[in-house]
């Protein structure tokens, strides 16, 4: 009795210590298993956001070569320069190049419009001749636009996207953008000129004007809620103006 006793006591703690030991290792394995797949779930949403973000600055990379190869300043006449991404949206905007005169009445007027890529997060904008990498918060000239200063004048060039209809082009795509370039030159005479370019990324004009040496501010010149950067150019200094007009049409 008291082997038969003993053994069966003995024998009964043997089998309950392996069945908590083999629930521990099945909720073990389980648990490792819910990491591990919590884990690859993070590293392929991580994979794919830094694949996403990469595509789309390759894209904004093609965008901006695209548009400095306008070259509207020493270009006459017919030519193509060909835009390729792989999802994104290209579009035209209005926008207004002004001169003003000391009072901020408007000597002359430019619909110089923009040329607008954007890839997720990415933007790339052909203003008045500039390229422009970024957002209102954080935007460069990857080219600087045809503006020059000097002691006696004040040279500005002022390429102009002229297009038949609104262009807005979205998805994957490849687009041809042909333009017909012709050139209009004006001189003004020896005056204190202020220039305005209205923009949505007035960050990189405001320091390029600065660099210039000219005074300048930010303002809403014709209320339409987009701000122009306005540089003044002080004393009497002649202002030559060349509108650079890009008649644009788009292949896509």
């Amino acid at each position: 009795m008291t082997r038969d006793g003993g053994l069966g006591g003995y024998a009964t703690g043997r089998r309950d210590g392996r069945s908590e030991r083999a629930q521990s290792h099945v909720v073990g394995v389980a648990l490792l298993l819910g990491v591990t797949v919590v884990a690859m779930a993070a590293v392929t949403a991580g994979v794919g956001s830094t694949v996403d973000s990469g595509v789309a600055r390759a894209d904004a990379d093609r965008a901006a070569d695209a548009f400095a190869n306008l070259d509207a300043v020493s270009r006459t006449g017919p030519g193509s320069v060909r835009v390729e991404f792989a999802d994104g949206t290209l579009s035209t905007v209005e926008r207004d190049v002004r001169v003003l005169d000391d009072d901020g009445g408007v000597v002359r007027a430019v619909d110089a419009n923009a040329l607008v890529f954007e890839a997720g997060d990415r933007r790339v904008a052909y203003l008045a001749g500039a390229v422009v990498r970024g957002d209102r918060g954080n935007a460069w000239f990857a080219a600087d636009p045809p503006v020059a200063a000097g002691e006696e004048s004040v040279l500005v060039g002022a390429p102009a996207v002229g297009a038949s209809e609104s262009v807005a082009v979205g998805g994957r795509g490849r687009v041809d953008l042909d333009v017909d370039v012709s050139h209009d030159r004006e001189t003004l005479p020896a005056g204190a000129y202020r220039l305005a370019v209205e923009t949505a990324t007035p960050r990189p004009w405001r320091a390029y004007f600065e660099a210039l040496g000219a005074t300048v501010e930010t303002r809403d010149l014709d209320g339409d809620g987009v701000d122009s950067v306005v540089a003044s150019f002080p004393g009497g200094r002649r202002l030559h103006l060349v509108v650079h007009a890009l008649d644009l049409e788009v292949d896509a």
